[in-house]
């Protein structure tokens, strides 16, 4: 019998490489797409994945005012939010936060995707979401993630 021994790889601020993604969210369905940007940044595509490190990629979003729902969820879905004051419950459709705000509802949907507490916030700054097809971080040289 051969005994080789095999050592676990777990990967630390120091080893890990960060990546640049560009996403195009135009005519995709937020849930599916949001579950797949939350796998990247948390950077579960990678062979040495490690639960307690921040090994995810950076992930830029773009056309995030184009994502399309399922159903009847554009105008039934609410949101729902509180201002911290009695009588504060504030409701909203996807429809009204997308004429004001389009980049909220994937911001929103990630956040809730990820770890809690200073590993997920931590994961979450490295997403950047923007509802045109211009972005800043033409100089990391994004590669297109394709699903």
């Amino acid at each position: 019998m051969n005994t080789q021994s095999f050592k676990t790889i777990s990967a630390n601020a120091q080893t890990v490489k960060h990546d640049w993604y560009v996403v195009d969210a135009e005519n995709k369905t937020l849930g599916r797409l949001t579950s797949r940007i939350a796998y990247v940044l948390r950077g579960k595509n990678k062979p040495y994945y490690t639960p307690h490190c921040d090994c995810g990629d950076y992930v830029v979003v773009l056309n995030a005012g184009k994502v399309k729902f399922t159903g009847k969820k554009w105008t039934d879905k609410i949101y729902t939010r509180h201002t911290g004051y009695p009588g504060g419950q504030r409701f909203a459709t996807p429809k009204s936060i997308a004429a004001k705000k389009p980049e909220w509802m994937i911001e929103e949907a990630i956040k809730h995707m990820l770890p809690k507490g200073t590993l997920g916030r931590q994961m979450f700054k490295k997403m950047f979401v923007y509802a045109g097809t211009e972005h800043p971080h033409k100089a990391q040289n994004p590669k297109p993630f394709n699903f």
